[in-house]
């Protein structure tokens, strides 16, 4: 295999196993072709008692189907050598020159072999080219050429040899009539050398091109399957990468970072955030064994994970025993202050399913996402003033014995789409003047 073939194991089984194909669609076609002409010819002389029937030519057209026939069995099997379709093809251009060289053209003894040459010619030879060509090997079809070239050659000089006298192009007179024309040109011993030379000129420049063209299209299929595997392999190693970051950030984000060939840029939105903490989970952690701790939060947090995602909602981290959610960023969420208050109520039940009360703020403004972190340390994040007052809010649940605590902002947008209820004014730490905070009627009292 030269240089430019170097190629992954993979992509090399797929051309052989193309290469068995071809080939034996080449056999195929050359062991019917034999065989077609080898019914033909018999069948002919049983048909017609006059036709002359050849035992050199019955042989070689039975031999030309034995061999083919012997071959299609080997490919592709534990037998299968690569030098036999080299043997093949040379052995078939070698018995076709070698038909023309000693079949006689005439049973009468003065006509020259040299007539078959005339008669035929070299046109026999190109199937051989065509069918090698299949084979996708452009070895097989520069070797096919040359060995056609090499047994004409060797044909036309046997027959040359054999003639008592001959008459070529350069026995014609420069200023030739038509008279000179006719006593050289179409004299029985016209061997024509010119002709051979621009016949198998042409046979040798065929084999080249086709062979070219083979090993550009190796080369192709070569790219080609290089970039299939390529493609596999990015597909595999992103969804790796993936499964990797999905258990370390929000599932979305993964998402984004492996589509874009640059970190995502910081991204500033107007959305809501919700937070949610468990209630008395420090006394019920005290009470439990820890590693039935742990397994009742992660079965919790799951389901809970799954209850905001289904609104649209992006878990951003998780909290201890709660977790920070954002509507409409950084991915698009429609109504996001309806379906963060949504997701809240969604909330409730989920906890009661695990035996747990949970408290939810939610805040709607200005949030800024992106990637923070060093070049060895990166992380996603979220940060702005509605994420800081949700948490407020989510704080003063446990003050005023509710569960669910919005501003006036995220009330205002979700209006009419849930029931709310105005819960007063309250002093928030970082905040100078008071915010209005409201809940939910008919979500039960922490």
């Amino acid at each position: 295999m030269s240089a430019s073939e170097q190629v992954t194991p993979e992509a090399q089984t797929r051309l052989n196993l193309a290469e068995q194909r071809g080939l034996r669609l080449g056999i195929g076609i050359r062991t019917s072709i034999a065989a077609a002409a080898f019914v033909w010819y018999v069948g002919a002389a049983l048909l017609f008692p006059g036709a002359d029937l050849r035992l050199a030519t019955t042989v070689a057209l039975l031999l030309f189907t034995a061999v083919g026939v012997t071959h299609l069995c080997l490919i592709g099997t534990r037998f299968d050598r690569a030098w036999m379709k080299y043997t093949v093809y040379m052995l078939d251009g070698l018995t076709i020159c070698a038909l023309f060289a000693l079949v006689p053209i005439s049973r009468a003894d003065d006509v020259p072999q040299i007539i078959a040459f005339r008669a035929y010619g070299i046109y026999f030879l190109f199937p051989l080219l065509a069918m090698a060509c299949l084979s996708l090997s452009w070895r097989l079809v520069l070797w096919t050429g040359t060995v056609c070239v090499v047994g004409w050659w060797a044909a036309f000089a046997w027959v040359s040899t054999q003639m008592d006298r001959t008459l070529s192009w350069a026995d014609i007179p420069s200023a030739a009539t038509r008279a000179d024309y006719e006593t050289v040109f179409l004299s029985i011993d016209f061997i024509g050398r010119g002709n051979r030379i621009e016949e198998t000129a042409m046979l040798f420049f065929a084999a080249i091109a086709l062979s070219v063209s083979v090993y550009r299209a190796r080369a192709v299929f070569f790219a080609q399957v290089a970039a299939d595997i390529d493609r596999r392999r990015e597909k595999a190693a992103r969804e790796r990468v993936s499964d990797l970051l999905g258990k370390y950030v929000p599932e979305e984000i993964a998402h984004k970072l492996i589509a874009d060939d640059a970190p995502m840029r910081p991204q500033r939105a107007t959305g809501t955030a919700l937070v949610m903490d468990i209630a008395g989970f420090t006394r019920f952690s005290a009470a439990h064994d820890p590693s039935e701790v742990i397994a009742k939060l992660d079965a919790f947090l799951a389901d809970a994970a799954r209850a905001v995602s289904d609104k649209g909602g992006i878990v951003i981290s998780y909290l201890g025993d709660g977790f920070l959610v954002t509507f409409n960023a950084p991915v698009a969420v429609k109504s996001h202050a309806t379906a963060a208050v949504q997701a809240a109520t969604a909330l409730v039940p989920v906890a009661r399913a695990q035996a747990f009360d949970i408290r939810v703020g939610i805040a709607t403004g200005t949030l800024v996402t992106g990637i923070i972190g060093s070049d060895s340390r990166q992380s996603f994040t979220v940060y702005g003033d509605a994420v800081n007052l949700a948490a407020r809010l989510e704080g003063k649940c446990k003050e005023l014995g509710v569960q669910i605590l919005m501003d006036d902002q995220t009330r205002a947008s979700a209006k009419g789409a849930v029931d709310i209820v105005a819960c007063g004014d309250l002093r928030v730490d970082g905040i100078e003047t008071p915010v209005q905070a409201f809940g939910l009627s008919g979500v039960s009292v922490v």
